[in-house]
């Protein structure tokens, strides 16, 4: 199954680790250092046509790319659940 993230991401479900709301987990300076080094290895990818609310983390083939995406935490979470691709 496939989960939309927008601007035309679409990611396999099986590939997800984990998705994560920005304004709270951003509050970490572990996960501030976190998406900064994954920023400076090429592996951010922003799917926001706005201010990104979420990061989802992937990892694919042993490749992790992370995805910055404008949908809440909440509602990407529920569509993977619920199987609603868009």
């Amino acid at each position: 199954m496939y989960l939309h993230l927008g601007k035309g991401t679409v990611v396999n479900t099986e590939d997800i680790i984990g998705i994560f709301d920005l304004e709270i987990t951003s509050q970490s300076h572990i996960t501030r250092k976190f998406l900064a080094m994954a920023e400076k290895a090429g592996q951010v990818v922003n799917a926001s046509e706005d201010i990104p609310k979420t990061f989802v983390v992937c990892r694919c083939k042993n490749k992790k790319t992370v995805y910055l995406s404008q949908m809440a935490s909440a509602t990407l979470l529920k569509r993977a659940e619920s199987g609603i691709i868009s």
